[in-house]
């Protein structure tokens, strides 16, 4: 038994036993097999499939996250790297289709704080974007409440900052085009197709003419050339 899965273990258990659920109750909230709830609080987590651990424990009203190591230090240095690589794309080809851009706003509005990783505006058309990168995709529910709370924000913070308020508001999760983050989106199909419906061509359509609101997911290529982005 790994020491982390033993724990894991005990906490569900004691979660759901405060919460005076019994195993069937707990499987049947979380909508996920009853032996796969055994196998939780039976110290071997390591045998479920990652995606039903996490409902387990956000049907409790927890959360369980992964934490990945690598090398100490390195792997946050790794992924720091990753995702600069993947903002400063993002930044040169909304510059290339005529918006102004700004990186890492941050604010704090009426209680709740943050930072925006590229605010893009069109003053002439009183448009703004909000641009969210994602170099992995976790939890889907902080994604999309962090996002959504941004977008409430964002024409105050765009009056603060620049004066004017946006008419149109557009938001966008870019994250890279691998596998592995289509195959997460996919398996979510039905809820993230209803919170972000526009994908890759129609967000670059909307770049070029952003005549109403959209919020889409843009899956970014990082082995483009400028001159290829373009065209």
């Amino acid at each position: 038994m790994h020491p982390d899965d033993e724990r894991l273990a005990d906490l569900v258990r004691h979660i759901r036993r405060e919460l005076n659920l019994t195993q069937v109750e707990l499987a049947a909230r979380a909508g996920v097999p009853l032996f796969d709830v055994k196998q939780v609080e039976a110290g071997k987590a390591g045998f479920v499939k990652l995606h039903r651990v996490r409902t387990i424990l956000e049907a409790e009203g927890g959360r369980a996250r992964l934490v990945p190591w690598w090398n100490g230090a390195a792997a946050d240095r790794l992924l720091d790297a990753r995702h600069a690589e993947m903002v400063e794309r993002v930044v040169g080809l909304l510059k290339l289709r005529g918006w102004t851009v700004f990186v890492e706003v941050s604010f704090a509005e009426f209680g709740e704080r943050g930072s925006i990783d590229i605010l893009a505006v069109r003053p002439g058309d009183r448009v703004a974007l909000v641009v969210e990168i994602k170099t992995a995709i976790g939890s889907l529910e902080e994604t999309n409440r962090i996002l959504d709370m941004k977008v409430r924000l964002v024409p105050t913070i765009v009056f603060k900052r620049l004066g004017w308020r946006p008419k149109t508001v557009g938001r966008l999760l870019v994250v890279p085009d691998a596998g592995s983050t289509r195959r997460t989106i996919a398996q979510h199909a039905e809820t993230m197709g209803s919170i972000y419906p526009a994908r890759s061509r129609a967000v670059r359509r909307w770049l070029r003419r952003p005549q109403s609101d959209i919020a889409g997911i843009w899956f970014l290529s990082l082995g483009q050339t400028s001159s290829t982005a373009k065209r």
